[in-house]
């Protein structure tokens, strides 16, 4: 049992990774005045990354704790379109309509370093009454253990801290995840995919401005192993793209989520996709190769003090566009827990709060988790396209998007008293 907590309302809250997960975990609980470090192993100096989408069951969370989306030069997503593979023909579309007025929020894509560095300002913040006590950011600093009895942290450079709460953002390869006792049951993916950019002055000189102003998520594929994504970010002035393909393809000693790669090896991957889309490619900047896993759902995501969020607690696959508002979710989750509403669930005791957290996240990541590994190589899955009444049990926009938290955790609290 976790030894007790300071009797005072402020927690002293310690976060593993400072990637777009543990900021957001690090704001959401600032904002209900707890006191929060970031323990980061590297120093941000090779941030990389392409488009995020974001929907409204992520968005409203940015809103609620006031992080300037503008800053962030979001590009308002209005549709979903899908084409031809070989020709490029638009074979259906799917708008989004009001979709402000009926979840709450936008739908944004963003580039992911603009918000990061959006998301490190906001933790950042000087203090206020309003925005809580201003966050740390301490880089190099990898965790190496944790105690989730004690709350004692220790890192690879020989120091350590104590935290009354401990909320492990480390990744997909968490370490943080491996010391609470949950080894993964991860098998590797028949895909891969490659992400790259261009710049929207760019297309317009070749010829390509029709993928500039569609304000959408444009794909090609989709019904098997390659498809592909295409949307802007940026304000508009990037364009973004996450390209699907066989793992066989290439070489499987590869690993990692940043392996270079040449115009040329990106547009031989695909020798019949429509052409427009080829001369992108060949014109294309800042082209990485992914491997893609599949991992299991955990048994079990906290332990004591400790509790897993992001890629820690569910990686799944990028196929719903959904890994980062899960993380937002998990985030916003901690923040609703740790507030004084829900004080006498956790009292003294922050493993009360913990098991709550799980309670109300990990079924709804898990369904999530699911979908997006069917919709690797069925597009009819995707939020937007799927229907329940297609086949029960798809995720729907409706069930996705439309979700309140806030009244799931009141339900649960009530059903326990």
């Amino acid at each position: 049992m976790p030894s007790a907590i300071s009797p005072s309302k402020t927690l002293n809250v310690a976060i593993i990774g400072s990637g777009l997960g543990g900021l957001s975990a690090a704001i959401a609980l600032r904002r209900q005045g707890h006191l929060v470090t970031l323990y980061e192993r590297y120093d941000f100096a090779n941030e990389v990354g392409a488009s995020l989408s974001v929907a409204s069951n992520g968005s409203r969370f940015l809103e609620q704790w006031g992080v300037n989306i503008p800053a962030v030069k979001p590009v308002v997503l209005k549709k979903l379109i899908m084409h031809d593979w070989k020709t490029g023909e638009v074979k259906s579309e799917y708008g989004l309509g009001d979709y402000k007025a009926r979840f709450g929020t936008e739908y944004f894509n963003f580039h992911r370093i603009d918000m990061h560095n959006v998301l490190m300002d906001t933790v950042r913040e000087e203090s206020s009454e309003e925005l809580g006590p201003r966050g740390s950011i301490v880089t190099n600093h990898k965790a190496l253990n944790v105690d989730h009895e004690t709350g004692l942290i220790t890192f690879e450079n020989g120091n350590t801290a104590m935290a009354d709460l401990i909320i492990a953002a480390d990744g997909i390869r968490s370490l943080t995840r491996e010391r609470i006792g949950i080894t993964p049951s991860v098998e590797s993916s028949e895909s891969c995919c490659y992400r790259c950019i261009i710049s929207s002055s760019r297309l317009h000189d070749l010829g390509l401005s029709e993928f500039v102003l569609n304000n959408g998520i444009e794909f090609w594929g989709g019904f098997g192993i390659d498809k592909i994504v295409m949307s802007a970010c940026h304000d508009g002035e990037t364009i973004s793209c996450y390209c699907f393909f066989p793992a066989s393809h290439n070489d499987l000693s590869k690993d990692g989520w940043n392996i270079g790669a040449t115009p040329e090896e990106l547009a031989a991957t695909y020798p019949d996709l429509d052409p427009r889309v080829i001369t992108l490619f060949l014109h294309a900047s800042d082209i990485k190769m992914w491997r893609l896993y599949i991992h299991q759902p955990y048994p079990y995501w906290t332990k004591g003090r400790v509790g897993l969020l992001g890629d820690a607690a569910h990686p799944m696959l990028p196929d719903q566009s959904q890994g980062f508002c899960m993380a937002l979710e998990d985030a916003g989750a901690l923040g609703f827990i740790f507030s004084e509403e829900f004080r006498d669930v956790w009292g003294e005791d922050v493993s009360k709060g913990l098991e709550l957290y799980e309670k109300v996240r990990k079924e709804r990541a898990s369904k999530v988790q699911a979908a997006s590994a069917r919709a690797r190589t069925d597009l009819s899955e995707r939020i937007g396209w799927s229907s329940a009444s297609d086949r029960p049990g798809k995720l729907t926009i409706e069930e996705v998007c439309g979700y309140d938290m806030l009244a799931h955790i009141r339900k649960l609290v009530s059903k326990s008293v």
